[in-house]
C-alpha cells in the first residue's frame, strides 16, 4: 500500500475513529446532540398528563423491540413473525419472579436494573434456540417457523397455571435513590429510564454494525453462499442475529412489565408481532434510524385516529365504536401505501432531507 494518501485506493482505515470521520460531520454531531438534549429536557417541561406520558413510554419500548427486529430482519434478512413472543418472554421473566418471590420483594422493587438485564439474556437464550432452524430454513419457511414459536408461546401462557393462564400478574412499584417511585412520577421516571436504555442500545447497534460481525450480517443477507466462500460462518451469524434480537425484545418486555406494573397475555399476541414488523417496514428495514421512525409514526397515527374517532363519535350513534373500526383500516392502508410507494421507509425520506441540507444551495 502506498504511503501517499492521494495515491492509495480502497478502504485502508485501521481504526474505528478513522471510519467515523468518513461518515459523520460536525453538523451531524451537533444536530444529534441538540436533539438528545431536547428529549431529556423538552418532554418533562411539557408537563404531559399520565395518559400521554404512557403513550411516549410505549413508543420508546416499541423502539427497543424494533431495534432488535431490525437486526434480524433488516440487517440479517431473516423474516421473524414471532417477535412479540420474545417481548413476552422478557415480560414473563419478571412476572415469574413475582410469582415465586412476590411482587414486592426487594429483587423486584430495588434491583429492577438487574431484572431488566436478566430478562434480556433470557430472551437472547430463547432467540438462539429459535434461530437454530435458520441453519436450514430460509425466507417463507423460516417465517413459518417463527410463527410456530409465536403460537407455542401463546399456548403455554394461556394454559399454564403458573402464568395465571394469561391473566394479569402484578408487578410492584420500584425504588430509586430518592425512595419509592409514586403514582404521580411513575411514567416520567420510566421515561428517563427507557430513554437512557434506548440511547445506550442505539449506540451499541451503531458500533456493532461497524465491526466484523455487523458486516457479516449484511453479507449473509445479500448472499450467504458468497459470505461462506469468503470465510464467514453464515449459520452462526444467523443464530447470533436471533439471539441479539431476543435480547432487545427481552429488555423491551421487562420495561413493559414495569411500566404497566403488570403482565397480561393480550400485549404479546400475533397481532403485536405483525405490528412490530410493520413498524420496521414503515421506518425502513436495514436502517438504524428506521427503528426510531417506524414506532413513532405508527403510534402517533393510532393516537390521531383515536382523537378523530372521539370527535366523530359525537355525531354518531353511541353503539358505533369508530375507533375499533378505523384503527385496523388505517394500519393496513399505511402498510400497503409504504410497500407500494416507499418500500425503503421513512428512513429514506430522512436520508434525502439530509442530502438536500448538506448540498444546498446545489441541487440534490
Amino acid at each position: 500500500m502506498s504511503t501517499n494518501q492521494w495515491l492509495a485506493t480502497g478502504n485502508f482505515n485501521t481504526a474505528y475513529q478513522q471510519e467515523q470521520r468518513n461518515f459523520l460531520t460536525h453538523l451531524d454531531r451537533s444536530i444529534f446532540s441538540i436533539f438528545l438534549i431536547l428529549l431529556y429536557v423538552w418532554i418533562p417541561l411539557m408537563n404531559l398528563s399520565n395518559k400521554y406520558m404512557l403513550v411516549v413510554d410505549n413508543i420508546l419500548i416499541a423502539i427497543v423491540a424494533v431495534m432488535g427486529l431490525n437486526l434480524v430482519t433488516g440487517f440479517a434478512g431473516l423474516i421473524s413473525i414471532g417477535h412479540a413472543a420474545f417481548v413476552g418472554i422478557g415480560a414473563y421473566t419478571v412476572a415469574s419472579f413475582c410469582q415465586v418471590i412476590g411482587d414486592r420483594h426487594i429483587i423486584i422493587t430495588h434491583f429492577w436494573p438487574v431484572m431488566i438485564v436478566i430478562s434480556g439474556f433470557v430472551g437472547a437464550a430463547f432467540g438462539a434456540v429459535v434461530g437454530l432452524p435458520a441453519l436450514r430454513l430460509k425466507h417463507l419457511y423460516l417465517a413459518i417457523a417463527t410463527l410456530s414459536f409465536q403460537m407455542i408461546f401463546q399456548w403455554v401462557i394461556n394454559f399454564m397455571s403458573f402464568f395465571n393462564q394469561g391473566q394479569t400478574i402484578f408487578v410492584g412499584r420500584v425504588f430509586w435513590f430518592t425512595g419509592k417511585v409514586g403514582r404521580k412520577d411513575h411514567y416520567m421516571f420510566w421515561y428517563f429510564v427507557i430513554l437512557t436504555i434506548v440511547v445506550i442500545l442505539g449506540f451499541g447497534i451503531r458500533n456493532l454494525l461497524k465491526t466484523k460481525y455487523g458486516r457479516c450480517l449484511v453479507a449473509v443477507r445479500d448472499n450467504d453462499r458468497a459470505a461462506d466462500a469468503m470465510g464467514m460462518n453464515p449459520g452462526l451469524t444467523k443464530v447470533y442475529a436471533f439471539a441479539l434480537a431476543g435480547f432487545f425484545a427481552g429488555v423491551a418486555g421487562a420495561l413493559h412489565a414495569y411500566v404497566y406494573r403488570g403482565v397480561g397475555f393480550e400485549s404479546f399476541t400475533l397481532h403485536e408481532s405483525v405490528g412490530y414488523l410493520a413498524m420496521a417496514i414503515v421506518g425502513g428495514l436495514g436502517t438504524l434510524n428506521g427503528s426510531f421512525w417506524g414506532p413513532t409514526a405508527l403510534k402517533y397515527l393510532d393516537l390521531q385516529v383515536e382523537h378523530l374517532s372521539e370527535v366523530a363519535g359525537q355525531y354518531l350513534p353511541s353503539t358505533m365504536n369508530l375507533s375499533t373500526a378505523m384503527k385496523p383500516f388505517t394500519f393496513g392502508l399505511v402498510i400497503v401505501l409504504f410497500l407500494m410507494f416507499e418500500p425503503r421507509g421513512i428512513a429514506n425520506w430522512w436520508r434525502i432531507a439530509k442530502s438536500y441540507t448538506k448540498l444546498w444551495p446545489f441541487r440534490y
